[in-house]
């Protein structure tokens, strides 16, 4: 039976979507609505959808058909986020049943589709809100932009983009970059401290740009001070998604003495092969690349750096190929994550076509992933019998599991640690062997 003002979400794509749908969930328990676990149970079914991939859209469209065959009467299917901004008509040619499209530069309307579903017969449905603006809408109303999993969080600092990699359609789906002020990142420090967070994952789609459309410079490690002075007593700091060329000498600086932040760079590089860095509209200085990460091992030898490349761009040779190979085996990136490249009308690389076949994509692939794991295993190897600070997540059985410093959520590796320790909390364990992307520890 469902409840009146009852409300299913499901939040799919990235930890800035994840951070969507908390605050849309915090608004409807604002006005009285009530979450629950079971679609079957919900008046309202929610699915913040992915847009940026072919993959990812057509997870979206899984998702939101299942939810409409199994719709019973009185039931009401909103698709929001990226899927709806991006291309609300191949959600109601592909799914039946849709009652609300909510675009995802104004999540924060949630309340408003609501209103306006109940208040439209059948036949005038679904309800379309897709306004015609320009950039999102972050910082109305105002309600902290966190999505909290135990005692680790999300806190979002900006959303949209001003690069223009070719291959990307974020800024075709969330407009241009903005940041939101200070004050309110400050007041979601605050809030977050008060409910025993533990460890902040600072997100956007580029963290290094914050501030730029507020007329500031390098602003994010201003922002690190003043996050650390709001919460002294939050250990651990997080910088996920930097943009190469951006990491500056005073944000290095402040990752290799790790006072301030972890010391882990999450710098998405694409590729390592200038010609093809070119075509992708990205940053093709890869002597900068090379002495950053210098400068980063050479301040911390510790250091964990992180990154993600695109095989199979449209012109990749075997020889750019096999730059990238030699560059991820010089390197070696603690993490490192890899895509086959994926056609996305509408963005600029479109106009190159997708020439290069799949089973080359999936061949180099497979070579680097394979080629990685080796990498990581020898890194991990190294920790044994080394002590390490972790983030348990859970325990059962006598067996706690957490992440490290080198870990970030979602993404990463765990720690499984013999031993009970409380959840929650971040405690100190001992190395005890190594597998390709995980540890194990003893309490």
């Amino acid at each position: 039976m469902t409840m009146k003002n009852s409300f299913y979400f499901e939040s799919l794509g990235c930890a800035k979507n994840t951070v969507d749908s908390d605050c849309m969930a915090g608004l409807l328990l604002q006005q009285g609505f009530t979450p629950v676990e079971k679609p079957s149970q919900a008046k309202f079914l929610i699915v913040n959808t992915c847009g940026f991939i072919s993959a990812s859209r057509e997870e979206s469209i899984a998702a939101l058909s299942r939810l409409s065959k199994n719709k019973k009467k009185g039931q009401k299917l909103i698709a929001a986020g990226c899927l709806s901004q991006r291309d609300h008509q191949l959600i109601v040619d592909s799914v039946g049943n849709i009652d609300g499209i909510l675009s995802t530069r104004r999540w924060m309307d949630i309340l408003e589709v609501i209103e306006k579903i109940h208040n439209t017969t059948e036949t005038e449905l679904p309800v379309y809100h897709i306004p015609d603006v320009p950039t999102i809408g972050i910082n109305e109303p105002v309600i902290p932009q966190v999505a909290i999993q135990g005692t680790s969080a999300y806190l979002k600092i900006a959303d949209g983009c001003r690069r223009g990699c070719a291959f990307c359609s974020i800024p075709l789906i969330k407009g241009t970059a903005v940041s939101r002020p200070l004050e309110n990142v400050l007041s979601d420090v605050r809030y977050l401290a008060h409910n025993g967070i533990q460890e902040i994952n600072l997100i956007a789609q580029d963290i290094t740009d914050y501030g730029s459309d507020l007329g500031l410079k390098d602003a994010l490690p201003g922002l690190l001070e003043k996050i650390k002075q709001e919460a002294p007593d939050i250990p651990w700091i997080r910088l996920l998604y930097t943009y190469p060329g951006a990491v500056s000498d005073r944000l290095i600086d402040q990752i290799c003495e790790a006072e301030l932040v972890l010391p882990y760079l999450d710098m998405p590089l694409q590729h390592a092969h200038p010609d093809v860095l070119k075509r992708m509209k990205r940053p093709s200085n890869t002597e900068w690349t090379y002495n950053a990460i210098d400068r980063l091992r050479s301040g911390n030898p510790d250091i964990a750096l992180r990154t993600t490349f695109i095989v199979g761009y449209p012109g990749e040779t075997e020889e750019e190929f096999n730059t990238l190979f030699k560059f991820i085996q010089e390197v070696r990136f603690d993490r490192v994550g890899v895509f086959t490249f994926s056609f996305e009308p509408g963005t600029a690389s479109a106009l190159l076509g997708d020439p290069i076949p799949q089973e080359v994509k999936d061949e180099r692939f497979n070579r680097i992933m394979a080629e990685q794991e080796q990498i990581s295993l020898q890194k991990n190897q190294g920790f044994i019998g080394k002590e390490l600070d972790v983030l348990v997540e859970g325990m059962d059985n006598n067996i706690s599991i957490g992440r490290s410093y080198r870990d970030a959520p979602e993404i990463d590796g765990m720690v499984i640690i013999e031993g009970a320790l409380p959840v929650g909390e971040i405690s100190r364990v001992k190395i005890t062997g190594a597998m390709e992307y995980d540890l194990l520890a003893k309490a």
